[in-house]
């Protein structure tokens, strides 16, 4: 989609910092970090929500978790524990309609969340 903002980063328009990538996930650190390590794992390919993955979509969305175990094992958090979290529309927090997957880690988290 032209005017999403993480179409725009798998295009190359934009530059985020990239940590992982491969031919159908790309991953790159938030610019508003809400842990030592938080780093947003998307498909390559345009979902605006979890509503909208459609059942032909299944192993995308499995590769978007094998991205998140790459990045937290190359940041070394994996044995320590992270979190993953993928907020669905605005009241849940999303705001890029863009799925993406939060990484969160290098630090002990609580819970529950927000």
């Amino acid at each position: 989609m032209s005017d999403c903002l993480f179409c725009k980063m798998v295009a190359g328009e934009i530059k985020p910092d990239v940590v992982y990538e491969d031919d159908a996930v790309l991953a790159f650190r938030d610019i508003n970090p809400q842990a030592p390590v938080h780093v947003l794992v998307i498909p390559k390919q345009h979902i605006s929500t979890i509503n909208d993955i459609q059942d032909e979509q299944a192993e995308l969305i499995g590769r978007l978790y094998l991205g998140a175990k790459s990045v937290a094992e190359q940041e070394g958090i994996a044995a320590h524990g992270y979190r993953t979290v993928m907020n669905c529309n605005a009241a849940a927090g999303q705001t890029v309609f863009h799925i993406h997957l939060h990484l969160l880690g290098g630090r002990n988290l609580s819970w529950p969340p927000g």
